[in-house]
């Protein structure tokens, strides 16, 4: 059903590349529409937001208060669930909470400072961003995780007011939705979608206060338009289709691997589910199993797609290649079945998330392990990290110099400025060291 790449193929790399390429879309086309929405929303504010509102979400309102969710709509969504859903809602958040305060742990509190041998006082200071603005996407499905994946890591931090952000064509929000940012504690939700939304968030309107950093994944719209307003804001990433790589040797149980697989596909037509392992024989029962099991699925056509057009299967040369061929493609969500997980996750530089060993299907970390599930896709895991705490901090440098430990410093910046042909700031300097 699908090809198996070999490694020790003269043309591995570049046949890998063109599996793990997207198609080419005409973006030059999204960002032209997308600067056109951003320059018209910062120009007119709420009537151009309402004016896109109706265009791309469908949402018919008069006026542009009436995009703010009611508190009273907020407080009462739990009620609307199922016990096990607002359970298991509830469960996942304190799980998502548990783990960031653990990571708050390892941050310095609010700051660090040191006293050099001169009496200058150096260090750094630590605050949480005011204003967060959350985008959950509303096309395909609805995101509870969303919500709770970004907005638990900015409270966690300490960020006081947060907002989100969700399209709708109806007036009216999932329960879930609402129950979600009820729980995490989510100031203020608006219905509105796409690059409006973004814009609204980036820039401000009379209805919509403008916010410090935008988060939250969504189409190619939303990404070109959080990449077009950053300078402007703060962003996490720029997000791709999500994607997964597990690494099986032959102790893997075949069946979850392919439910694994599976359930990545259906993410959308985009999402990538490849498996890389030394042992060609795990890598032809998985082509032959997901033949029948794709059929078994209730988003069929989803699956259907991305399978066909994105799932690699690759034959490592040998055990001994298996970090290199991780490494390489630097994935999103990084599953390793195999026997000695440990081992092997020592030679692992480039993930965005790992589930070590046989019983850490993907799957829990998208909901309820604790980490958040907003990661690094396309290769992007080389240089960027998961979303977490410091990401909703802003440091700043202190500097504190002494009446006598200026004069230890003034004269190598007054030369250094010379040099670079900034003669007021080397005058600047100087001027320290005549007391």
């Amino acid at each position: 059903m699908i090809a198996i790449l070999k490694s020790n193929l003269p043309d591995f790399n570049t046949s890998l590349d063109a599996h793990l390429a997207l198609p080419q879309e005409d973006t030059k086309l999204v960002q032209d529409q997308v600067r056109e929405i951003l320059d018209n929303i910062k120009e007119h504010g709420d009537k151009a937001l309402l004016q896109y509102c109706r265009q791309y979400d469908g949402l018919e309102i008069e006026a542009a208060n009436n995009l703010l969710v009611s508190q009273d709509a907020i407080r009462a969504a739990p009620a609307q669930l199922a016990n096990r859903v607002k359970d298991a809602l509830q469960r996942s958040i304190e799980r998502v909470r548990q783990y960031h305060v653990k990571e708050k742990e390892t941050l310095p509190d609010s700051g660090w400072r040191y006293r050099d041998q001169f009496g200058n006082q150096l260090g750094q200071r630590l605050r949480p961003i005011k204003k967060v603005g959350i985008y959950a996407p509303g096309g395909k499905a609805t995101y509870p995780s969303t919500i709770v994946m970004t907005a638990i890591p900015a409270m966690v931090a300490g960020v006081r007011d947060v907002s989100l952000a969700v399209p709708s064509s109806t007036g009216v929000l999932d329960p879930v939705l609402l129950a979600a940012a009820h729980y995490c504690g989510v100031s203020s939700i608006y219905m509105m979608g796409g690059a409006q939304a973004i814009a609204a968030f980036a820039y401000g309107t009379a209805t919509i206060p403008r916010v410090d950093k935008i988060c939250g994944p969504g189409n190619l719209y939303v990404a070109t338009a959080k990449q077009q307003v950053y300078g402007d804001v703060g962003i996490d990433m720029i997000a791709g289709p999500s994607e997964v790589l597990i690494v099986a040797d032959k102790t893997a149980n075949i069946d979850w691997l392919v439910a694994d697989m599976l359930a990545q596909a259906e993410h959308d037509e985009l999402a990538q589910a490849i498996v890389v392992s030394a042992s060609e024989q795990v890598l032809k029962e998985i082509n032959t199993r997901l033949a029948t099991a794709i059929g078994q699925t209730r988003r069929i056509d989803i699956v259907t797609a991305s399978i066909r057009n994105r799932a690699l299967l690759i034959h490592a040369e040998s055990e001994s290649h298996l970090a290199d061929i991780v490494n390489r493609i630097a994935p999103e969500h990084l599953e390793l079945a195999v026997d000695e997980p440990d081992q092997l996750l020592a030679e692992i530089d480039c993930a965005g998330a790992v589930f070590v060993g046989q019983h850490s299907p993907e799957v829990v970390g998208d909901y309820a392990a604790g980490p958040s599930h907003v990661l690094p896709t396309g290769g992007t895991a080389r240089f960027a990290s998961v979303l977490g705490v410091n990401d909703f901090q802003v440091r700043s440098s202190l500097i504190q110099c002494s009446a006598s430990g200026v004069l230890a410093l003034a004269e190598d910046a007054a030369v250094l400025a010379e040099q670079e042909g900034l003669f007021a700031h080397a005058e600047s300097a100087r001027f320290r060291l005549q007391g």
